[in-house]
């Protein structure tokens, strides 16, 4: 009797660390993978420049627009006389909101980094913008935009402006 049940232990026991070596080797394997897949990745980066945070790049410069027009084609006024207050404004529009009408004093241009807006002058003509695209805002003449996209809108305006000067005059009594 006393065999018998040291067999049943010693079978338990087999098994137990027969499957405890499985897991153990099926784990160290994948620690293996991933330590030589890590390993290659910083071998085939050396070789090949990558670099990761950019340190060692070079500094790029894009010039994104030169203009002396709005977005709708009409010729920008000459600068104003006096001293220069520059403006930079962040606006975030959510989706399904629309700017009053209005206009500008001031010449401005901008950059749209997410979203989609939609700028509609008062005579009807429109223009999309995308992330990533710079546009010169018009002066003097009416118009607003739309948020029509899905996610917010973000834009950074920068005003040519002098002191005391709005950044914008508002029309509310033109209906949306």
């Amino acid at each position: 009797m006393h065999t018998a049940i040291s067999e049943k232990y010693y079978t338990f026991t087999s098994v137990k660390n027969i499957v405890y070596n499985q897991i153990y080797h099926t784990y160290m394997n994948k620690v293996r993978f991933g330590i030589v897949g890590t390993l290659v990745f910083c071998i085939v980066s050396l070789f090949y420049g990558c670099n990761i945070d950019g340190a060692d790049s070079e500094v790029v410069s894009m010039e994104l627009l030169r203009t002396s027009q709005s977005w709708n084609e009409v010729d920008l006024p000459d600068y104003p006389q006096g001293k220069p207050e520059l403006v930079a404004v962040k606006y975030i529009i959510p989706p399904g909101k629309k700017l009053g009408w209005h206009h500008h004093v001031a010449m401005n241009h901008g950059v749209l980094v997410q979203g989609e807006l939609t700028i509609i002058a008062q005579d009807g003509k429109t223009k999309v913008m995308r992330a990533g695209e710079v546009v010169v805002e018009m002066v003097d003449s009416i118009h607003h935009g739309e948020n029509r996209g899905t996610e917010s809108v973000v834009l950074y305006m920068f005003y040519l402006s002098q002191k005391d000067m709005p950044l914008s005059v508002q029309h509310p009594e033109i209906p949306l």
